[in-house]
């Protein structure tokens, strides 16, 4: 299937974004992927993908090439989105401020409005 954005098309009905898809980077916690896994959402994580280490500007891009969303706590991703760096998408939690079942939840009412997140920062 052909991406459109940060989400994949939909067969039956063309045009239409079927879903979002996401990039947990290494600072975010493996339960936040198991969570998403369980409802069904596509998500790899920075471990899946062999990127441990790897620098945010990789991280984004490799986000980006596979038309995914990045979840981060990291805010220098934040300051590559101000250079205007090109991205699929970024969602962004101060690390802390939200429980793992909190970051699910959020993750999964922005899976289920299907917007188009290229270029743009969702704070959660």
């Amino acid at each position: 299937m052909p991406w459109i954005g940060s989400g994949i098309q939909h067969p039956e009905a063309p045009g239409s974004v079927m879903a979002i898809c996401f990039h947990l980077d290494e600072n975010m916690h493996n339960a936040i992927a198991q969570g998403l896994r369980q409802r069904g959402i596509d998500v790899t994580t920075t471990a899946d993908v062999g990127m441990i280490g790897a620098g945010d500007r990789k991280q984004l891009a490799h986000a980006a090439a596979n038309g995914r969303v990045l979840v981060t706590h990291d805010d220098d991703l934040l300051r590559l989105h101000q250079q205007g760096v090109p991205h699929a998408g970024i969602a962004f939690c101060r690390q802390r401020k939200r429980r793992i079942g909190e970051l699910v939840l959020s993750l999964t009412r922005l899976w289920r409005e299907r917007d188009e997140l290229r270029d743009r920062v969702v704070f959660l």
